[in-house]
């Protein structure tokens, strides 16, 4: 997951920033700006846009659907990178259990983070880490596969899901709380979640670990630059258009909280259509600018971050804020909602400099 090889990281920046961007928006909404953002611009022209920093209720798509889905599959692209460094000093053996070791991390921290977010020991596997700790296990068993056969597991994945759901409950196979996902929910941990959100996403969203593991491998091959922007653009235009077909169809509908067949397609879509926009706009033009650093820096210690946001990050720097900002901009009678906006931008603030101190010192969290 994580690409500290620096030779590896200049060869591809638009890996970093990519990352980076999307660890810059994870770390945004724990700061606060999402939801603060969004009291702040309720009722004016700018609430459409902060709508589009939440996930949707239920049947559609919104922006802040995807970070899930860049997430993951950039989890994908960095692992033949990686992994080619790590064989290059170890054996397969060796590599597949650092794979084993790192995943029961992932998960453990995954769930850990519930226990935080719920202030006592719960078990709880709706967090993203648990959901990729499978999807690493299920991409890296299959990644020595030919590109045919992992994009027809993937698809297979996809199958299997749609068949799950609708053997369940062939009326309604999605409907919230009720679906066979739901069901496997009250199996694992007896419980469902409020907000519709179920465990076996990884089923689904595993393809999207898997479209990216193959991206990866398109990258380190010695195919031309014009030859790999050909093959993402095809194949990002299929995933997307394909996704939506099965939506506006009636077959389907794009549900991000059970990843039906059609958000993992339509996500899968936008999601390899940004990587080719990196890739052409960083990599094929040569445009590493300085100022991209402002995102590539936070992908260094993305997972870091990330636990250090949803923990420390929310429940002590957000207080420790508002002492700076309620004090500062209070006695200049700034609005109160205007107030938590700015003072999610500084906590945000704080958290990039972390990541940017750590970088500058290369010091970098690894599991």
């Amino acid at each position: 997951m994580e690409v500290s090889n620096q030779k590896l990281s200049n060869r591809l920046f638009s890996l970093d920033v990519f990352r980076g961007f999307t660890m810059f928006l994870l770390i945004a909404e724990a700061a606060g700006f999402h939801h603060n953002f969004y009291d702040f611009a309720k009722g004016t022209f700018l609430e459409p846009l902060a709508l589009q920093l939440h996930h949707h209720p239920w049947h559609g798509l919104r922006f802040w659907d995807l970070i899930q889905p860049f997430f993951m599959f950039i989890v994908g692209v960095a692992m033949p990178f990686s992994l080619r460094k790590r064989l290059a000093t170890a054996s397969k053996g060796d590599v597949t259990k650092h794979i084993l070791k790192r995943c029961f991390l992932l998960f453990l921290f995954g769930v850990l983070l519930h226990c935080v977010y719920s202030h006592a020991l719960v078990w709880e596997l709706w967090n993203v880490l648990v959901q990729l700790a499978f999807t690493i296990l299920i991409a890296y068993a299959i990644m020595n596969l030919s590109h045919k056969y992992q994009l027809l597991i993937s698809i297979g994945l996809l199958v299997l899901t749609e068949l799950l759901y609708r053997m369940y409950d062939f009326q309604n196979p999605y409907n919230n709380g009720e679906s066979f996902g739901s069901f496997m929910d009250m199996v694992f941990m007896g419980k469902i979640n409020k907000g519709g959100w179920v465990t076996i996403n990884f089923i689904p969203t595993a393809a999207h670990t898997i479209w990216g593991v193959v991206c990866g491998q398109v990258l380190l091959s010695r195919s031309k630059e014009k030859e790999k922007i050909k093959m993402f653009l095809i194949g990002g235009l299929v995933l997307f258009l394909g996704g939506y077909l099965l939506d506006l169809t009636g077959i389907t509908p794009i549900v991000k909280r059970i990843a039906t067949t059609s958000f993992t397609l339509v996500s899968g879509g936008y999601t390899l259509l940004a990587l080719t926009l990196f890739y052409w706009f960083i990599d094929v033009r040569k445009n590493h600018k300085k100022w991209l650093q402002v995102f590539s820096v936070v992908g260094t210690n993305s997972i870091f971050i990330y636990l250090f946001s949803e923990t420390v990050g929310i429940q002590w720097f957000r207080g420790f804020g508002l002492i700076f900002t309620q004090g500062i901009f209070g006695t200049l009678n700034f609005p109160e909602d205007l107030i938590l906006v700015l003072n999610a931008l500084f906590v945000l603030f704080i958290f990039w400099y972390i990541t940017y101190f750590l970088n500058k010192h290369k010091i970098y969290f690894k599991i």
